[in-house]
């Protein structure tokens, strides 16, 4: 267990600008990286901290509206990309937030941490594996015992690999797919269910493959889809709880999980085929969980998958 010192006082909302910085403006966004990108030379599962440029969450334009205030929430692969986006938005929404990570990737959960009390809240790094059942009713108990409560559980963490032929994708590499991205979401959903009350929810990251499928990614689209399925029926269940149960399903976005396994050739043009021409960054995506979080915004939506694509208008 890594434990963090915390902020001793909590700031105010949209506290993280700093002074007689200017910044855009919600109508004149800034510009993000576009392709191509230099070769990033990390391996599996890759770190946030050795990628160049470096993926963007610290989401200048967005303005905190205290939409969940005294809650807890719990993000798994909460270390980088789209976990530590939503991180530090959920933070500066006043949550104090819990991330589970793979132990090797310790070096960037320290720096989302860091990222969290600089939103003056509280956050807590909780390394180890989603494959383990046991493992996850620990990460959900050591969360409720640091902060009292769980309110939001994102389901984030995920394993990938490319493969060109079918016969090239052992019963090794299906298996660990599986297990990260659809067991380990029903893992960390049968702990959490004993702590999130009325009201809470719960998040799963999906993805565009999962909608349109890709052939390089039999096994991770196979998962996708099912968290899709996944998330409408645990919806459909828990509906009378008053949980709720939703998706968002991005298309390519710049975090250690794709370069980390991809060639230098794939890696420069990442995201290019979008009609932005570019991968979204984490900030970009970010907004649509804390949507999903908040009941001020979303208290009458559940079972939804929402879709993030850079102007592709044909998800399904």
């Amino acid at each position: 267990m890594a434990k963090h010192k915390t902020a001793t006082q909590k700031k105010p909302a949209a506290k993280n600008i700093a002074k007689g910085k200017k910044l855009p403006t919600a109508s004149q966004p800034r510009k993000q990286p576009k392709p191509p990108f230099p070769a990033q030379d990390i391996e599996p599962p890759g770190l946030e901290a050795e990628m160049d440029p470096r993926p963007r969450f610290e989401a200048p334009q967005y303005r905190a509206a205290g939409k969940l205030e005294g809650q807890v929430a719990l993000i798994t692969g909460g270390d980088s990309g789209i976990g530590r986006a939503v991180a530090v938005l959920f933070a500066r929404e006043g949550a104090k937030v819990a991330i589970v990570h793979l132990r090797e990737e310790q070096r960037d959960a320290d720096e989302t941490v860091r990222a969290i009390v600089k939103e003056g809240s509280a956050g807590l790094s909780i390394p180890g594996d989603v494959t383990d059942p046991s493992f996850c009713k620990k990460a959900v108990a050591q969360t409720v015992r640091k902060f009292g409560r769980l309110d939001v559980l994102v389901n984030n963490a995920a394993y990938q690999r490319h493969q060109e032929s079918l016969d090239d994708v052992d019963l090794k590499q299906w298996d660990r797919t599986f297990k990260t991205n659809i067991y380990g979401y029903f893992y960390m959903v049968k702990a959490a269910l004993e702590s999130l009350p009325e009201g809470g929810a719960i998040i799963n990251t999906s993805s565009i493959t999962g909608l349109q499928g890709n052939k390089s990614l039999i096994d991770y689209s196979s998962t996708k889809g099912a968290i899709n399925a996944f998330t409408k029926s645990l919806a459909q269940n828990l509906v009378e709880r008053r949980i709720r149960v939703n998706a968002v399903a991005p298309g390519p976005v710049w975090t250690p999980l794709n370069p980390a396994e991809r060639s230098d050739e794939e890696t420069a043009e990442f995201g290019a085929k979008t009609p932005y021409g570019r991968p979204a960054q984490p900030e970009e995506v970010a907004p649509a969980y804390v949507f999903f979080a908040s009941a001020a915004d979303s208290h009458f939506i559940t079972g939804e998958v929402l879709s993030v694509l850079g102007g592709d208008t044909t998800s399904a």
